[in-house]
């Protein structure tokens, strides 16, 4: 009889296992952009088209009594003998959180769910920080929320690396708790970007609610292994003890074609029930096979889903 659950690969090491040179600069070209838009409490550097107070010129509009004196065009009434404002585009300060599940289910897979998520989580942040978007990563799993909070610029990458390669994945995730604890620690408003395989026994609507509701443009990265997905196609038949990694329960079963087609068809109706929730809520459900290559996922799918540009 095989043992399915108990095996653990090596995990990256150094942050250059995270995120390579190679891919950043090409990374240098993307940005993480709302599908919303959001005025942040702060100033940023985040550029909208709503007409404020900033460096970058938009436009002239006839000057009205009351107008700030300051923003006149003083050559404009020399030549016309009329007052004309400046107007320029307001900056807003757009906010990036990354949020990875860290519970003992992460842990399964090869490649495995929890180093994919790393390397995503890094990838994302690096794209928030060469932006100078501001920009928080957060974990939840069996000790709860750690977060790290509010940085900016690229020479943050280090602090943002390291702080990934310390989470160890254990536990039960409390994902409710953990979604309300961090929506109510927003600053402004921004991008939640949830990495999880959404394969929650507490349920994953709870939570997400949560998130949604808090002013986040929220996507949900439902992130899942291939012996998760094609088990028939990993040699996972005949007689099997299935380890639960979060409780460590056992189960043995006889794995058959039948029993594979079952289990196929349940997951399937868990994942469509998982993206109508998201649809219905306005947050965007992607799923994801750690056999995709990150930069595949970043040039193609999360452009093509809205989240870089």
């Amino acid at each position: 009889m095989s043992d399915l659950g108990s095996t653990r690969p090596a995990r990256p090491q150094r942050i250059d296992d995270l995120i390579d040179g190679a891919l950043m600069a090409r990374l240098d070209r993307l940005d993480v952009v709302s599908r919303k838009i959001f005025s942040g409490k702060l100033q940023g550097e985040r550029r909208s088209k709503r007409r404020g107070r900033s460096v970058e010129f938009a436009d002239f509009r006839p000057y009205v009594h009351g107008d700030d004196l300051r923003f006149v065009d003083w050559n404009i009434f020399g030549r016309l003998d009329r007052l004309f404002l400046k107007m320029f585009l307001e900056e807003e300060d757009l906010s990036l959180l990354v949020v990875i599940d860290a519970s003992a289910s992460m842990a399964f897979g090869d490649p495995e769910k929890f180093t994919y998520a790393q390397r995503l989580a890094m990838a994302l942040a690096y794209v928030g920080l060469v932006n100078r978007n501001r920009v928080s990563v957060a974990a939840f799993g069996g000790d709860g929320v750690s977060r790290l909070a509010n940085l900016r610029g690229r020479a943050k990458t280090r602090e943002v690396g390291s702080w990934l390669l310390g989470l160890e994945p254990g536990g039960g995730p409390d994902f409710a708790e953990s979604m309300r604890t961090l929506a109510l620690a927003r600053q402004g408003r921004g991008v939640m970007v949830v990495l999880s395989d959404f394969l929650l026994r507490e349920g994953y609507e709870r939570g997400l609610t949560y998130a949604a509701g808090r002013g986040y443009d929220v996507f949900a990265m439902q992130i899942l292994a291939p012996e998760e997905t094609d088990p028939a196609g990993h040699d996972l038949v005949g007689d099997l003890r299935l380890v639960d990694l979060e409780d460590d329960s056992e189960a043995e079963v006889t794995v058959t074609p039948a029993v594979i087609a079952r289990y196929r068809e349940r997951l399937d109706a868990y994942c469509a029930a998982l993206r109508e929730f998201c649809v219905r809520r306005g947050i965007m459900h992607i799923p994801i096979e750690t056999t995709r290559p990150i930069d595949e996922l970043m040039f193609e799918v999360l452009r093509r889903r809205g989240l870089l540009k």
